[in-house]
């Protein structure tokens, strides 16, 4: 069900125009019938700040740039995380995607160098040997559920490069439950929805029983490496190591890993498959692109697999991902409540309000980039995106929070398209539904067939 509701405007000179929505509820339903739909166009009748509510809560869009970068950085210490973000503490814990203030500052400075180049770009090898044997299990000519491979490859790297174990016997059933998790974040940030998470609903009972299947797994791991520290070199081992240098130098508790190792889990397998998912898709989609890109990798790796040294010779490559991640980002919005009131474009925003900014409408503002909705991997090395403002394209997020995994998923993307794309090509099935669904990262809501064609 959706209902109309743009027609209608606040009109209140002290807020900025926006949908006034219906009594009680605001723009809940409208929201929550298409996120991405309702942002796209509320930002497009309404400009650089929107005003709106869901139920109770007062929501600011910011589109402008200018207005995302003081928020982010310049004034980021009068934000706190939202509400929604806050509820995701119980599936992520205590992690850094999760955690605030100085055990933010402290923990992130504390697994920091888990992600030096030096250590991830040894993960590049391991990369490409498990996007080369995907496809060791496909036919040419054969349908696939792209989304569904995707979701199966990346976990098979995780699992390697964080807890430097085989999974591949069990994709299905741990992907699973990680279908399960992340399909209850619409619940989660749904007002009011802390009522229900106790009550014995089907999606529930789901949620708890992966939660609590996963949980062993990590803890497990967490156990046999205490028990023979230094045997193996993977992330997971890096993080029972690390130490606050700068602090007080004391090691992370079974805990603190736990919730770390799940907020890379998650994000490292859910935000890489739905990214390479959506390159796929419009790689598809245009052909000319496609072949420019084809061409490249054949000149570049001349029939073996690609390593980290490769991808200087992969430009076009790299740019193809770079704009499929604008059209289809992995954080589609970042969310901050506000501590103390703020100023924002003449405006006022009241302590305690949300602001929203949304990667997925600022990275398809025409002011920005040249026909918005083309997929045009070109414009990345061209007059058009030089000058671009800091936080028009900003697929990892910003600020102090910037997504820490963002060079180990730049590596690995590249990589896992040039492997795949070396031996594969592949055909979007006709007449079928594709249609983005705005979950932790953006999915293919009824999956997405693709006819593989070997090279």
């Amino acid at each position: 069900m959706q209902i109309a509701q743009t027609n209608s405007k606040i009109k209140d000179p002290f807020l900025p125009p926006g949908p006034k929505g219906l009594p009680l509820l605001g723009s809940l339903i409208d929201y929550f019938s298409d996120m991405l739909g309702f942002l796209t166009r509320v930002s497009a009748e309404y400009g650089d700040i929107v005003y709106y509510k869901l139920g109770s809560r007062k929501m600011y869009l910011l589109n402008n740039p200018e207005h995302i970068k003081d928020v982010l950085i310049t004034h980021n210490r009068n934000f706190e995380k939202s509400r929604a973000l806050k509820r995701t503490k119980i599936i992520l814990g205590e992690g850094l995607l999760t955690n605030e203030g100085e055990p933010h500052i402290k923990q992130r400075r504390t697994i920091q160098p888990v992600f030096h180049h030096e250590r991830i770009k040894s993960y590049g090898d391991v990369m490409a040997q498990y996007a080369s044997r995907i496809g060791e299990d496909w036919q040419n000519g054969s349908v696939v559920n792209i989304h569904k491979e995707m979701m199966k490859l990346t976990l098979s790297i995780v699992s390697k490069t964080i807890f430097d174990s085989e999974m591949e016997s069990e994709s299905d059933e741990i992907g699973q439950y990680l279908t399960d998790l992340v399909s209850l974040f619409p619940q989660m940030i749904f007002p009011y929805s802390e009522y229900l998470d106790n009550l014995p609903l089907p999606a529930n009972r789901r949620f708890q029983h992966a939660k609590t299947k996963l949980d062993a797994i990590i803890y497990g791991m967490i156990e046999e490496r205490r028990a023979n520290p230094g045997k193996r070199k993977d992330l997971l081992s890096m993080l029972l190591e690390a130490q606050d240098e700068e602090g007080d130098g004391g090691e992370m508790s079974d805990l603190q890993v736990r919730d770390e190792a799940m907020t890379l889990f998650l994000a490292g397998q859910e935000s890489m498959a739905n990214s390479l998912v959506w390159t796929w898709y419009l790689i598809s989609q245009n052909p000319e692109v496609e072949k420019k890109m084809y061409e490249e990798i054949d000149s570049a790796l001349k029939n073996s697999l690609p390593t980290l040294d490769d991808l200087g010779k992969l430009a076009y490559t790299q740019n193809v991902f770079k704009e499929a991640l604008r059209l289809y980002p992995p954080a589609w919005a970042v969310v901050r409540q506000v501590k103390e009131d703020y100023e924002v474009g003449g405006y006022i925003v009241p302590s305690g309000a949300d602001i929203f900014m949304s990667q997925y409408v600022v990275h398809r503002d025409p002011r920005y980039y040249r026909d918005p909705e083309r997929f045009i991997p070109e414009r990345w090395s061209s007059e058009e995106t030089k000058d671009l403002p800091r936080f028009s394209y900003f697929p990892f997020g910003g600020g102090t929070r910037r997504c820490i995994g963002e060079p180990f998923a730049w590596m690995e993307g590249v990589i896992l398209i040039a492997t795949i794309a070396s031996k594969w090509k592949m055909r979007l099935v006709p007449r079928q539904k594709i249609v983005p669904q705005a979950l932790i990262t953006i999915r293919p809501k009824y999956g997405m067939n693709m006819i593989l064609e070997r090279r």
